[in-house]
């Protein structure tokens, strides 16, 4: 139902948009988030955004360098990645909400995609 894609290799201090579009269910009443998982890591949270889009959580991590939006219209949530760092390479997934607020907790989620591969090069 969540398919996310855009990931790709790229330098580090370049830019990736990642894209997850929501099919056979509308996302647009649910909060919304990005998590990554790096080889030999726990998948970890990234950012979440709530059903209207006006409220935005992010990761220590990737605060000030990723931001996070979605179009409801489009069935859509968006990662924009900048100033892109080697530690940043992981898959990245996204995932439907339970409920319209934000939240960081995986267990809050009940929808995945599949992931798409980011890899930054140093």
């Amino acid at each position: 139902q969540l398919q996310a894609f855009g990931g790709g290799l790229v330098q580090a201090g370049g830019s990736l948009r990642l894209s997850c579009v929501a099919a056979g269910r509308t996302f647009s009443n649910y909060g919304m988030g990005w998590f990554r998982q790096a080889p030999g890591k726990e998948r970890e949270f990234v950012a979440t955004i709530s059903w209207r889009g006006l409220v935005t959580v992010y990761a220590d991590s990737v605060k000030g360098r990723f931001t996070i939006s979605r179009d409801n219209a489009k069935n859509t949530v968006y990662l924009q990645m900048d100033s892109l760092r080697p530690e940043d390479t992981a898959v990245y997934y996204c995932a439907a909400g339970r409920y319209g607020h934000t939240s960081r907790a995986m267990n809050e989620y009940d929808s995945w995609g599949q992931g798409t591969q980011v890899t930054v090069s140093s």
